[in-house]
């Protein structure tokens, strides 16, 4: 690495020798030695040296069960010590200026002001930003929680040890910290012996609130305030909360039989306690600090003029946050609450008080006092509610059609699913206008429908405060939506709940818009929505249908094609990104990301999912996530203020063109090929991920199912564990190479030049094939795929070299990630480490598949645990 990136390679060094000090001490010198020559020729071999590369195969076949486990565990340590060095890196003191970029908002900000839009626009805005993050559990997050937080720890030791006065006895205090974090990280089990159940998930959501957000939302508002005093005079007001929090973990169940009615009831009862627990940290701490007695006469009167008015309102909100603590867990513990009439149940309970204090504090010019903490628990109240985050709901649009069929037929009126769109719409409309209910308290349904009602029931009869949207996968026609708002409607919905389809596969996109139409076009529906409907993109499943090319493609044009039946509707349409972590399922930097929508659909609004691992990566201290929340906010001001512009049609019938062909490309290999899935199935480690105690959702939607039953997720793994990446890129270079055939070079780079959308694709699609390692996957190949078989690899490997060749000459560059030195530095630091864990994944997997002995595999199964583990370490996005 270069001086650049000094202070990085100092800690990275520094970790990596405390955790070969701490091998020694476990294992003996000469495993460490060993550890240390698997390394060098790892290294060596990356330089092109076959015979280091020959040398470094025979050590790691050589090693005998006892070495298997540790040698992995060593290489997997190091890995993610080297991603905890880089992530403090990101927020050092020392940071420099190729990682650390100036504060996008203040950036944002100074063009704004600089050009034609006036201050009162950009006030505006960002009184009305509307962003909504959305915590989604990750079934391939493999680092156990436990690791995580020491993790964390070592990041607050590297802060400290940088702090230019630390005296030579805190140094030495330090380092005996971190040498007893990297011992304690080296002999815990990396592996879970349990898989997570959903609480766990929803639990694990929680804790990146309490330990991490909960500090910086009123860290980054007071940062955003303080800029947009320096620019405009003005301040933000108390109420204003740009970024919310919602919740897919415990109440997303479409496809996980482990989600049901009561493992939502505990998460929501949960997530109260864990408001109830966070906000009477903060009132006991305001009760401490607001001891002064100067108060205005609208306080005074509040407290009858009694001695210390603040802490005599502050005592009284302690009162009921204690009452709500104790209710709720006692319904947690399956008792009756006490205290059901002096509950918080409503933000404004918590908000209204702290705000009376903030309102005297101000009138009696002790603004300094009241621009402290209570203002950062108001900011806290407007953005976490009274549960943390709001909790969606997911359900498959079959399982709510099935159930009303059931209904149905029990009612001796037919049979609901056999009936047409316009028969559906009629029944559904006629009931959610009668007054008398329709299911009958006689009735006994099939526990699979008895499931959707209880569900139906607890969400119709939770307060709407606490809950996000009721998200439907598959959703094709307005009964989709219809039939969950008449199941909400039989059990006495209390709330109007924001009823979301969700369109995944590529024909769901290209239908998406007039299924929004013909749902607008329904009177009584038109009314119920109010003026806003919200519609959620799946990239996971249309990505893995179509190939990310024209995946992209669909994407966008719905995104166009709603916002025009929206706006002709005269509804507000917020679209809600169903992204995952990695390219292949619509991830990417969050700011090109939001900068690519088509214009006008974002205009204030956005909705986007934020899974397991990116959650730790972008949010998992506090610092990082104020970095990560004014990446969301200004681009979500510029999509808003400065949208990007409207394709030009030259572009739009290049890129039709290209998403048509790709499209092909990708069916050809992955659906028409008969070799594909056996291929695919034995060069990479799909059947041996569920061994992994992952997520708490299977893997597979049906478990008998070929590659079209794999959820997108677990497919994208599988590839990126022997390091073909093939999802993410399979079907965009033969499509360029098409549109260059055919005389498009100059439109291509003219698309790249000026269109965000396509500039994004382009460059997502080069981080992808530099992550790709063809040289690794033809060694998977010789080691585990049959001989006939083994055509395909070829193939695969030769369209990514297509594709790689292709961006090179539409970017100019001699290597891939030229223009992005820290991301290719990242890699390459990276790859001496997860190579031997590669080498030695593929040693493992074809142990495992000759041996007759399953009863004596155990140190064999740990070591490709860790090894399944230590390369997505290493890959850092997995899905």
């Amino acid at each position: 690495m270069t001086d650049m990136y000094a202070s990085l390679k100092s800690n990275v060094h520094m970790l990596g020798d405390v955790l070969g000090q701490t091998i020694q001490d476990s294992e003996g010198p000469e495993f460490l030695e060993k550890i240390e020559t698997i390394r060098q020729l790892a290294k060596a071999s990356r330089s092109g040296d076959v015979e280091a590369r020959q040398s470094m195969l025979n050590v790691l076949r050589g090693l005998s069960d006892d070495e298997l486990v540790p040698v992995a565990k060593a290489f997997n340590q190091f890995l993610n010590l080297a991603n905890t060095a880089e992530q403090f890196h990101t927020i050092s003191r020392n940071c420099d200026e190729l990682v650390c970029v100036p504060d996008p908002v203040d950036q944002l900000l100074g063009r704004l002001l600089n050009g034609d839009i006036q201050h009162d626009k950009i006030i505006d805005s960002l009184n009305n930003l509307d962003i909504d993050l959305v915590l989604t559990a990750h079934p391939t997050e493999v680092s156990r929680q436990t690791l995580i937080h020491k993790y964390d720890a070592l990041v607050d030791v590297l802060s400290e040890l940088e702090h230019p006065q630390i005296s030579d006895n805190e140094r030495t205090q330090l380092m005996l910290r971190l040498r007893q974090l990297i011992a304690q990280m080296w002999h815990t089990n990396e592996i879970r012996q349990i898989r997570p159940t959903p609480v766990d998930e929803a639990s694990w959501g929680r804790a990146a609130i309490e330990t991490s957000l909960w500090q910086a939302v009123p860290q980054f508002l007071r940062r955003l305030n303080d800029k947009l005093v320096e620019r405009t005079g003005q301040e933000l007001p108390v109420t204003l909360a740009p970024i919310r929090f919602s919740s897919w973990m415990g109440g997303d169940r479409d496809g996980n039989p482990f989600v049901t009615s009561e493992v939502t009831r505990e998460v929501l009862l949960r997530n109260r306690i864990g408001a109830a627990r966070m906000f009477l940290k903060d009132v006991d701490a305001l009760i401490d600090e607001l001891s002064m007695s100067k108060a205005s006469d609208e306080l005074l009167s509040q407290v009858n003029n009694r001695a210390e008015p603040y802490r005599c309102v502050l005592k009284q909100l302690r009162k009921q946050l204690r009452n709500t603590w104790d209710h709720y867990k006692a319904e947690l513990r399956g008792e009756t609450g006490q205290y059901g009439d002096q509950l918080i149940i409503k933000a404004e309970q918590i908000f209204d008080p702290i705000h009376l204090c903030y309102r005297s504090l101000y009138s009696q010019g002790l603004r300094l006092i009241a621009n402290g903490l209570l203002l950062d628990v108001l900011r806290r109240v407007a953005c976490f509610g009274v549960s943390l985050t709001r909790l969606d709901i997911r359900q498959d649009a079959a399982r709510h059609e099935s159930a009303i069929a059931e209904l149905t037929r029990y009612l001796g009126l037919g049979d609901y699913a056999s009936w047409s769109e316009k028969e559906k719409q009629n029944f559904l409309l006629g009931e959610l206008t009668n007054k008398r209910p329709l299911i009958s308290a006689s009735w006994e349904p099939s526990e699979d429908t008895a499931e959707v009602l209880r569900t139906c029931k607890l969400v119709a009869q939770t307060d709407g405060e606490v809950l996000g949207s009721y998200v439907i996968s598959m959703a094709s026609e307005p009964s989709d939506v219809l039939a969950v708002l008449l199941l909400l409607k039989e059990f006495g919905a209390r709330h109007k709940m924001r009823v979301v389809p969700l369109f995944e596969t590529l024909d769901d996109l290209n239908h998406a818009a007039s299924a929004i139409k013909d749902l607008l076009d329904v009177d009584w529906y038109l009314g119920y929505c109010q003026g806003h409907q919200e519609v959620m993109i799946g990239y996971s499943d249309s990505a893995k249908d179509a190939g990310v090319m024209a995946a992209a493609w669909a994407q966008y044009r719905a995104q166009e094609d709603l916002v025009e039946v929206c706006n002709k509707a005269g509804v507000k349409l917020t679209l809600f990104h169903g992204r995952g972590g990695t390219i292949g399922r619509g991830g990417g930097p969050a700011h090109s990301a939001i900068l690519s929508q088509p214009p006008g659909s974002v205009d204030g609004r956005i909705r986007v999912t934020e899974q397991g691992e990116m959650i730790r990566f972008k949010f998992g201290l506090p610092k990082l996530a104020v970095q990560s929340l004014a990446l969301y906010t200004s681009a979500v001001m510029e999509a808003t203020l400065l949208p990007p512009p409207a394709p030009k049609q030259s572009w739009r019938e290049c890129i039709s063109k290209m998403a048509d062909y790709s499209v092909d490309c990708y069916r050809n290999v992955v659906r028409h090929d008969p070799d594909f899935v056996p291929y695919f199935r034995a060069a990479t480690p799909e059947v041996e991920l569920s061994m992994l105690p992952l997520g708490s959702r299977p893997a597979k939607r049906n478990p008998q199912g070929g590659v079209e039953s794999l959820r997108a997720i677990p497919w994208i793994f599988a590839w990126s564990q022997n390091r073909m990446m093939l999802p993410a890129w399979l079907g965009a270079g033969e499509s360029l190479q098409m549109a260059i055939d055919e005389g498009n070079t100059e439109l291509i780079q003219e698309m790249i030049q000026h269109w965000p959308f396509f500039q994004a694709r382009v460059s997502w699609l080069e981080m992808v094939l530099a992550k790709a390692e063809p040289n690794l996957s033809r060694y998977y190949e010789a080691s585990l795929v049959p001989e006939e078989l083994r055509k395909v690899g070829t193939g695969m490997r030769q369209k990514l070299q297509q594709g790689i060749e292709i961006i090179l000459d539409l970017t100019g560059e001699q290597r891939l990630m030229e223009h992005t030195p820290w991301n290719r530095e990242s890699v390459e630091l990276r790859n001496p480490y997860i190579d031997p864990l590669n080498f030695l994944q593929a040693e493992m997997l074809a142990r495992l598949r000759s041996s007759k002995d399953k009863a004596n595999q155990e140190h064999v199964e740990q070591a490709l645990l860790l090894t399944i583990a230590g390369v997505a370490a290493g890959m850092r996005n997995t899905g």
